[in-house]
């Protein structure tokens, strides 16, 4: 019977142990709004064709905003849309969305976009939904194929630490954390 409770002691002595040497371990990489714009920037555009009726196409990278709305990444976008080989309407568009890391890819990607409003002086009001639809695919789809940072693997310190395990992601204004460990 001691030896069963000594042994439990020692498992959970060795549980508490790892876990603390795992909190000092851990190390926090930062990447900034600027370095997120300059990403998409090289990333260039994106356009869909719906078989022939309708083309959707960003008309520059989008523009984010870290934080806002908080916990977020504010997204606003100049897209443009054709129907039927009319001439192109310009759309503001502004929406929102999350951050993931792809251990496989090193990378950090925007994450379930949603498209909160869409304005052009020249889609009709009763458009707007079917607009919203078709912007937000478009959008998903680039996020989606478009990483906004990728850890070097000839990096800093920080992004040779970053290799390590993904253990948070938060957006606070300005910058995206990220908290790796080893274990």
């Amino acid at each position: 019977m001691k030896q069963k409770i000594a042994t439990f002691l020692l498992a959970a002595l060795l549980g508490y142990a790892s876990s603390a040497l795992a909190g000092f371990l851990d190390r926090e990489i930062a990447f900034s709004e600027a370095q997120i714009q300059s990403a998409l920037a090289k990333s260039g555009t994106q356009a869909r064709n719906y078989g022939g009726l309708m083309t959707v196409a960003l008309a520059e990278a989008p523009h984010i905003v870290l934080g806002t709305p908080e916990n977020r990444v504010g997204i606003s976008a100049r897209v443009n849309i054709a129907l039927l080989g009319n001439p192109t309407v310009p759309v503001d568009v502004t929406g929102n969305a999350g951050i993931r890391y792809d251990d496989n890819a090193k990378a950090f990607f925007l994450e379930n976009p949603v498209i909160d409003t869409v304005e052009s002086m020249a889609l009709p009001r009763e458009s707007e939904a079917s607009a919203r639809r078709v912007v937000n695919s478009l959008i998903t789809t680039y996020f989606r194929s478009k990483p906004v940072y990728t850890l070097r693997e000839n990096g800093n310190a920080q992004e040779l630490a970053a290799r390590w395990l993904l253990r948070s992601v938060r957006i606070e204004p300005g910058k995206v954390v990220a908290t790796l460990s080893p274990l």
